[in-house]
């Protein structure tokens, strides 16, 4: 297949998919082990205290892959850089799948974080191939894939550890990133960049472009806070689903995020908002939106069958604020040179990652110190704060001389 150079016609809707199903299952490595951190470590030895690295390496190893390994789509062949990412990451998730060693084990797991970042690389190829008129559209389609993988990746390696054990999990995600590797090698397009930059000044430019280019700022800023609400509730609400108030068994918290995963849909809506000029207000409704999901749970008590409706309501709501936010933050970085894109789409994963782990790592904090009706405040703060940045943002002029 030769290089796409020049771009013709509008990505097609195939194309679309397999980015989207690829986005999806690459992203899904990075949350298999969340759910089996008691059998691992039970399996390979690693005391409580070392168990949480478990999770902790994962999301180290895709930090640094974002800063280190994404830049380079800007100036390697991005369907090569894709495949190899993408073979790490099968060798490390067999690694894994055969551990005997709890140490073995947490190598691997910083390893798939570091492959994994391979979806990163997929989603600017997609507003590269997208003409400007639909890249609003095409990032939301394959970003909704993303978050289905994000979604789906908890419920699903529970119910297959359920049935086997963890790991077949594993195994099985080796398996399946072996046969995308392969697809992808036939279907991808190849895309060789134009610029030629020396690696160590590809990594400083990113500094520049953070420092230099407000939108990013903005935007990550506004991805922070609602990441750091989406980890906080995924985080806590499975303790609370299991607790004295629920009783749910590993199957139904299954069957309760799978119920959430709804809230995807609203990523191709935000999308084509985005195209239409409507960014800004369409960002005022997704932070909203991540206030909202937490303040029903802490207005509306009830009963137990009434509390577990307001929750599932509240995943829902929540997820449809941070899929939307995530794909009108991508839309407005990819309208911009499209030779940094890799870069800043780096850039931009990155800081709304930190938002993730403070709010994963506040959230158990949090409920173990001070309760539910805490988490929920602490919850309502993150989208809280990039509201009030938000609220700050500049007006265009058209805007503004309508209302007046």
């Amino acid at each position: 297949m030769k290089p796409n150079t020049e771009q013709s016609a509008d990505i097609s809707s195939g194309m679309v998919l397999l980015l989207a199903v690829a986005a999806g299952l690459i992203v899904a490595n990075l949350y298999y082990a969340q759910t089996l951190v008691g059998p691992i470590s039970r399996a390979t030895g690693l005391s409580a205290a070392a168990a949480g690295l478990i999770v902790t390496l994962t999301q180290v190893g895709y930090t640094i892959g974002l800063l280190f390994i994404v830049p380079l789509g800007d100036v390697l062949e991005n369907r090569r850089l894709v495949i190899g990412a993408l073979l790490l990451t099968a060798v490390a998730l067999l690694t894994a799948a055969f551990s005997t060693s709890g140490w073995v084990f947490l190598a691997a797991a910083l390893a798939i974080g570091l492959g994994s970042v391979a979806a990163q690389i997929l989603v600017p190829i997609a507003a590269h191939l997208s003409r400007e008129a639909t890249r609003g559209k095409v990032v939301g389609q394959v970003v909704s894939g993303l978050l289905m993988g994000i979604m789906l990746a908890r419920p699903v390696a529970s119910l297959v550890a359920d049935a086997s054990n963890w790991h077949v999990v594993f195994g099985g995600a080796a398996v399946l990133t072996l046969m995308l590797a392969a697809l992808l090698r036939l279907k991808l397009p190849q895309r060789m960049p134009t610029a030629s930059i020396p690696y160590a000044r590809l990594i400083g430019s990113m500094w520049t472009l953070f420092k230099t280019t407000p939108v990013l700022r903005r935007r990550a800023a506004y991805q922070a806070g609602l990441f750091g609400a989406f980890s906080l509730f995924w985080t806590v609400t499975p303790m609370m689903l299991s607790g004295p108030q629920f009783h749910m068994s590993q199957t139904g918290i299954a069957i309760f995020a799978l119920v959430g995963m709804a809230g995807a849909i609203a990523s191709p809506v935000a999308g084509r908002l985005a195209d239409a000029g409507k960014t800004l207000p369409a960002t005022g409704v997704a932070l909203t939106l991540g206030v909202v999901a937490f303040a029903l749970p802490l207005l509306i008590p009830g009963s137990r069958e009434v509390a577990l409706g307001v929750l599932v309501l509240a995943s829902i709501i929540l997820d449809m604020g941070v899929a939307a936010s995530l794909v009108l933050g991508q839309r407005a970085i990819f309208g911009m040179a499209p030779e940094v894109r890799s870069r800043l789409n780096s850039v931009y994963i990155a800081l709304f990652f930190a938002g993730g782990a403070l709010g994963s790592a506040l959230g158990g904090w949090v409920f173990a110190t001070w309760g539910w009706h805490a988490v929920l405040l602490a919850g309502m703060a993150f989208p809280a704060l990039g509201l009030a940045l938000w609220l700050s943002e500049p007006r265009p002029v058209a805007a503004v001389e309508a209302r007046s």
